[in-house]
């Protein structure tokens, strides 16, 4: 059961299970998006590139940072809404074979006018292996308060 708006505290880190980025799911992504840049899904052109080879497309990581954090189970049953994203930076490239992981801070809360909703705002980052912070910004979040 996950937490409530009571339940987290300002400063409050939680972070998420790793996962492993494939050629596959980058490849699933493209289709979906219809994002076929060649930096993403061509191994040849990617190797004239500053990465000198294929990266994952950035929303595919904002997707994955949004999934992974809901893998905490932090927020099952009491997230009402993703209510936006003040800002998402993306610092790093993710390559096929790279294994993220999630922290999430909150970094500010507050009531809504309707005493059953209240909101977070929480600091991202998308981790990979080596420590390296290749995504990173604030998400809003309304969250159930207890009755």
């Amino acid at each position: 059961m996950g937490l409530y708006f009571e339940d987290f505290k300002v400063g409050q880190k939680f972070t998420s299970p790793g996962r492993t980025i494939t050629e596959s799911d980058v490849m699933q992504f493209a289709g979906l998006s219809m994002d076929f840049n060649p930096l993403h899904t061509d191994y040849e052109f990617a190797k004239g590139t500053i990465f000198g080879r294929p990266i994952a497309h950035g929303l595919l990581g904002l997707c994955i940072a949004s999934g992974l954090t809901y893998r905490m189970g932090i927020f099952n049953e009491s997230a009402i809404a993703n209510l936006g994203i003040k800002e998402w930076n993306m610092k790093a490239p993710i390559f096929f074979g790279d294994t993220v992981h999630v922290e999430v801070t909150i970094k500010e809360k507050r009531k809504t006018s309707n005493p059953s909703r209240g909101i977070l705002v929480r600091e991202t980052k998308l981790i990979k292996q080596d420590g390296t912070v290749v995504q990173e910004g604030l998400i809003i979040l309304m969250v159930k308060c207890r009755e």
